[in-house]
């Protein structure tokens, strides 16, 4: 997959002469001793990543931790000290003003905590305003609006003023105003956070919907860990203004790697994160014949074997121990129909129902082909298990 957004070695001192902080940071100084030392306050310290096309890249942490402050750099409405930002090959740190001006009304939008709409403008006009920056002429930019308030669930309300609508309705027309420009990278910075809990619970899922349509590059700025879970695709969590995990949301809580990151996975429902193709075990051909395949888990000889024809399709089960006598030359005995499948991106909590119906459960990737199997066992470990702390950045 395509990185559409690295970044690389970033800092932000927040100082007009970051000069004797930055050589203190290069020596491995934190952040705590560079406000003792020179009374400076250091936002980022040496962060680096990438980010895929077509990701939900959640940034999270605690206050303070910098988060905020990566968001606003990638569009420079903080100011870097030193360090790059590449969007596909272009530098915004090296933009000049025009550059950049070009990028923040093409290429990268942005949807704030607050709103930010304009009060004294009506809903389709907010969502026209960064069309008309770019000069689109009214008749293109109303036509637009229009077909964006549609997508978002809002074309009736496209004459309504803000105050009109609720603080749902108001967020979802600062969403629809960032994709209205049809921008490579959406940054939502803390974007739900103001928002009631069921009212926040409805813009997540209505993100996702428009993701999977749109598959837009979104960077997300978060405090909240499950929401962090329920959205992204890849996590980074910062402390003290450096990038102290990156990964999927299964690894992070599998490999924590710190107190400080383990503490946010908790409490995870574990049942609700993980898949069946994170806990499955991998089948592979133990047998074929012209009119059935065997497929079984290699070097086992307990638990169910799956039968399919030549088409791929599920026959039935039967024992693994059996297929010795299948090799000597037995006819295929009487299959059970007591199983049931599951594609791999289903959550462990709906997998966990079937077992009381079926004595052997397989997994089934994109395209419908068997390629695993899940015991009961090993659902109940993957929800159960604690986090190890090794490191690794899967």
């Amino acid at each position: 997959m395509t990185d559409r957004l690295k970044i690389e070695h970033l800092y932000k001192v927040f100082s007009d002469r970051p000069e004797a902080a930055m050589k203190m940071l290069e020596r491995g100084a934190n952040k705590a001793d560079v406000l003792r030392e020179t009374g400076q306050v250091v936002g980022l310290d040496d962060v680096s990543l990438s980010v895929p096309a077509g990701a939900m890249y959640m940034i999270m942490g605690l206050s303070g931790s910098g988060k905020s402050t990566l968001a606003r750099c990638v569009n420079r409405l903080n100011e870097p000290s030193s360090g790059q930002i590449l969007l596909d090959d272009i530098d915004i740190c090296k933009l000049n003003e025009a550059g950049l001006r070009d990028v923040r009304r093409n290429r990268i939008s942005m949807v704030f905590q607050h709103f930010a709409l304009l009060p004294n403008r009506r809903v389709v006009e907010n969502v026209e305003f960064g069309l008309k920056l770019r000069g689109m002429s009214s008749s293109e930019r109303r036509k637009r609006a229009e077909q964006v308030l549609e997508v978002v669930g809002l074309a009736r309300w496209a004459q309504k003023m803000p105050h009109e609508l609720s603080g749902g309705m108001r967020q979802r027309v600062g969403l629809a105003r960032a994709l209205a420009t049809d921008a490579d990278v959406l940054i939502m910075d803390e974007a739900f956070s103001a928002l009631d809990p069921l009212i926040r619970a409805e813009m997540q899922d209505e993100l996702l919907r428009l993701q999977r349509t749109l598959n837009k590059t979104i960077l997300f700025i978060t405090h909240d860990f499950q929401e962090a879970l329920k959205l992204g695709t890849r996590i980074a969590i910062m402390s003290e203004g450096k990038l102290v995990r990156e990964g999927t949301p299964q690894s992070i809580v599998l490999q924590p790697g710190s107190d400080y990151v383990a503490a946010f996975t908790r409490d995870v429902d574990r049942a609700r994160l993980f898949n069946a193709g994170s806990s499955m075990t991998s089948l592979v051909p133990m047998l074929k014949r012209d009119e059935f395949i065997v497929l079984a888990c290699e070097g086992e000889a307990g638990g169910q074997a799956f039968v399919i024809d030549t088409d791929e399709h599920v026959l039935g089960t039967l024992p693994a121990a059996r297929i010795a006598e299948l090799r000597d030359g037995a006819p295929l005995p009487p299959l059970s129909a007591a199983f049931a499948c599951v594609p791999t991106q289903a959550r462990l909590i709906d997998v966990a129902a079937k077992f009381g119906r079926a004595d052997a459960i397989g997994v089934t990737d994109e395209t419908g082909r068997l390629v695993g199997r899940l015991e009961a066992g090993q659902v109940l470990a993957r929800i159960g298990a604690d986090g190890a702390n090794g490191a690794s950045h899967v």
